[in-house]
């Protein structure tokens, strides 16, 4: 059996990324290989590196976005769906052949790799250390959406192999304590405050924290209901809190009915109803015309639209 090389404690070893045949991916995901080529050829969803003789071998991110198109797949979207999901994603990163894209990515990976180090041995002082020298080398967004998050994905979706579930419970909850503090220190600062709920069971209280943290600016302040907030309760909410927008959250496929039932919720507000998450991609075409905003699921998309659409510059 192939059995892949332990990562490197040395940080002078982060450039040496172990490669797994494809074999060994279908292992690790459940995954038969003649999907993964289908995958490849017919969506362009993973770009394997290929030997001489034509093999292809996958680098742990790869195998991670294997693991990321199987949710959406069980989750009930199709695999070219799941591909535009993607695509949008990257859609405001730099083209993929500049040589400043790929020396980012080759940085967000070593950071990664450090902190799966941290968390392998449950030091928090060392996640700690490395937690702040990431977000004194990047910005917020791109802390969170390219390096942290990825992280925390990753963790979540691999709880089978034994002592990930431990780790990335470590993960989340240092991560929730440091985003609830990033919060507090902006609350009532700005002169906008807009709300921001969860569809209830479309996504883990993380998720809805560091969305909240991308929304906000200097002008706006984001308020974040608690996780299973009913649905039915937020015009109650909304009357009392008087926000200048609601936004909804949702990491999950949307329903069927879910424009139908958008357009029922805006109509029992006084404030505009905007939806924001994996969910906003999805459903976006079926929402045009009607009193619904999409603000996509991409940091710095979200933030801008939001601007946007509060300024009025943005058509639901």
């Amino acid at each position: 059996m192939f059995e892949p090389a332990q990562p490197s404690s040395n940080p002078g070893d982060l450039d040496h990324e172990e490669l797994f045949p494809i074999r060994e991916v279908s292992r690790l995901t459940g995954i038969n290989p003649v999907t993964l080529r289908a995958w490849e050829r017919r969506y362009g969803l993973i770009q394997p590196t290929r030997t001489e003789s034509g093999h292809r071998l996958y680098s742990q991110a790869d195998i991670d976005e294997v693991r990321s198109i199987l949710g959406w797949v069980e989750r009930g979207v199709a695999v070219s769906k799941v591909g535009k999901i993607l695509a949008r994603s990257q859609s405001i990163k730099p083209p993929a052949d500049s040589p400043r894209s790929q020396t980012s990515v080759d940085d967000f990976k070593q950071w990664q790799l450090q902190l799966r180090q941290a968390l392998r041995a449950f030091d928090e002082r060392r996640l700690e250390q490395v937690y702040g020298q990431v977000f004194s080398s990047y910005p917020l967004v791109v802390a969170f959406q390219d390096i942290l998050m990825p992280v925390w994905q990753a963790l979540r979706s691999t709880q089978e192999a034994f002592g990930h579930h431990s780790e990335w419970l470590f993960l989340d909850s240092f991560l929730r304590g440091r985003v609830l503090q990033r919060l507090q220190l902006s609350a009532d600062q700005q002169p906008v405050r807009v709300m921001l709920a969860a569809i209830p069971g479309h996504c883990r209280e993380l998720e809805l924290l560091v969305t909240a943290l991308l929304l906000g600016s200097s002008d706006i302040a984001v308020t974040v209901l608690a996780v299973g907030q009913p649905l039915e309760e937020l015009s109650l909410v909304c009357e009392r809190m008087a926000p200048h927008a609601l936004v909804l959250f949702s990491n999950h496929p949307p329903a069927p009915d879910l424009p139908k039932q958008l357009a029922r919720l805006a109509l029992a507000f006084e404030c505009p109803l905007l939806l924001a998450g994996d969910a906003a991609e999805l459903a976006q075409d079926s929402l045009i015309g009607s009193q619904v905003a999409c603000l996509g699921s991409e940091g710095r998309l979200m933030r801008r639209r939001l601007q946007q659409y509060l300024a009025g510059h943005l058509d639901s």
